[in-house]
């Protein structure tokens, strides 16, 4: 009976310190001249509900802002904090872009995080 009882420990233990919850940051910073595109910060959990928050445009009227892209660094910088204090580990980061032409484009920025 004690080695089954210390089998069933050993197996749990082994399950248990394996499980892991994923989740997914994406961040679509548009490069639209005018401040016409949309830039958004997409949140994947665990159980894969999605939720949206709206980031600024690299352009405004005048073109390239830099005052935009602050608030975008400080935004992403604020959620990664937020989820290092939750326990979340940032384990990769992917960056992309795209470009239908040289004058519109998009920067894509995927996160993976974990916690065990």
């Amino acid at each position: 009976m004690k080695k089954l009882c210390f089998l069933i420990l050993a197996i749990f233990s082994v399950v248990y310190s394996y499980s892991q919850e994923f989740l997914q940051i994406t961040t679509v910073e548009s490069v639209v001249p005018g401040g016409l595109g949309r830039s958004r910060m997409i949140m994947t959990d665990e159980k894969g509900n999605l939720s949206e928050q709206g980031m600024e445009n690299f352009f405004s009227m005048v073109g390239i802002n830099f005052g935009n892209i602050r608030k975008n660094d400080q935004q992403i910088t604020d959620k990664i904090t937020q989820l290092y204090k939750e326990g979340w580990e940032l384990v990769a980061v992917t960056p992309g872009v795209y470009s239908a032409d040289k004058s519109t484009g998009i920067f894509i920025t995927r996160y993976l995080f974990k916690k065990n």
